[in-house]
């Protein structure tokens, strides 16, 4: 089966799997090699242990993987505690250090721009114009593509949906309020604001907190309502903007792909179908928290004033993002191709969005 045709499968199908698995291991005679091997792999986030969401992921996958091959492909999982490199299992993964990761592929741009488009793009897809491109209009292509040259395989593995612009110490009137601000937002969103004269800093997520109380940092953008009060950034700052920089911020299962080819084919299709799986349960989980995030918020936080950017900020956002993408389509022959194939897929797709969801949201 096409390695594409994998990642399309469903729940029922991994059921189905997982019966099958229990069948050969009943009927099977021993040299039927896949249904009697056990794996055993290792498997790192870029996230703090216990992280609502994002630490929930690799542990399901985990699970799934036990249950579905009945024992048989056994996944550790360790957080940024435990191996100190929340931004470095990229490397991880590429020298066997690890098989896979939990993370996000724009933290990868350093190594290839065009990595950083395979999370988000500001004023791009949203969360199912980016699936749909993903599973069926060529982004899983593009995107092995992208990791191939590193011996690495990558696999959406859930979305946050619409991100937050940040939190900030002091209200946004004008562009020249972005001059000198120190803020934490990493991809291209933390580019275009440099554009700006922002600082933008990267930093892993359990120093975020103690960085905006200490003021190391100005603001910081993390991600929306139901993972940021847990931060407790509303303790700190006073506004909490509306994004444009992250529409769809997709995550990432990034895979040793020589460890993937080795591993017996059962097994390979039960871990494509379990990250499938929990790419739509993260996904699920993401806007259920921010549904209730947003009513915490509203209700026992008072002080803190949602506020959308100004529009001269906006369309000053809009136009740097235009620029900050043809500069790097000029450098790189690849962000050039998938940025463009993005472009056309959005044309397309942007067609039925406007009369559908879009219009939809007009009248309910």
């Amino acid at each position: 089966m096409e390695r594409r045709e994998f990642l399309r499968l469903g729940l029922p199908v991994a059921t189905a799997l997982a019966g099958l698995a229990c069948a050969r291991r009943q009927s099977a005679p021993a040299a039927h090699a896949s249904s009697t091997v056990t794996v055993r792999w290792r498997l790192a986030t870029s996230w703090p242990p216990n992280l609502p969401v994002f630490d929930h992921a690799p542990h399901r996958l985990a699970e799934l993987l036990s249950a579905m091959s009945g024992g048989r492909f056994i996944l550790e999982v360790d957080p940024a505690t435990k191996h100190k490199a929340p931004f470095g299992v990229f490397d991880l993964v590429r020298n066997g250090t690890y098989d896979m990761a939990h993370t996000a592929a724009y933290y990868w741009k350093g190594k290839d721009p065009a990595m950083a488009l395979l999370t988000t793009v500001p004023f791009g897809m949203n969360v199912w114009e980016q699936y749909a491109w993903f599973y069926y209009g060529g982004g899983l292509e593009l995107m092995e593509k992208a990791f191939r040259p590193h011996g690495l395989l990558s696999f959406p593995a859930g979305n946050t949906g619409v991100q937050m612009g940040g939190w900030f110490r002091k209200e946004i009137r004008s562009v020249a309020d972005f001059k000198g601000l120190k803020i934490r937002i990493p991809g291209l969103g933390g580019e275009v604001l440099a554009r700006l004269g922002a600082e933008p800093i990267t930093l892993p997520a359990g120093e975020l907190y103690t960085a905006l109380e200490k003021r190391v940092i100005d603001a910081v953008e993390w991600v929306s309502p139901g993972i940021d009060l847990l931060m407790g950034f509303q303790e700190i700052a006073e506004y909490y903007y509306l994004g444009w920089h992250e529409p769809a911020a997709e995550l990432q299962y990034l895979v040793n792909r020589r460890r993937f080819e080795e591993l017996p084919e059962d097994l390979r299709a039960m871990l494509l179908v379990a990250m499938k799986e929990t790419a739509l349960d993260t996904t699920s989980e993401f806007y259920m928290r921010n549904i209730e995030g947003l009513e915490t918020l509203r209700t026992k936080y008072p002080r803190v004033q949602l506020r959308r950017f100004p529009e001269e900020v906006l369309a000053e956002l809009k136009q740097q993002t235009q620029a900050l993408l043809q500069e790097y389509a000029q450098r790189s022959p690849l962000f050039a191709e998938i940025w463009q194939h993005q472009q056309r897929f959005l044309q397309r797709a942007r067609q039925w969005t406007e009369i559908s969801e879009q219009y939809y949201l007009t009248i309910r």
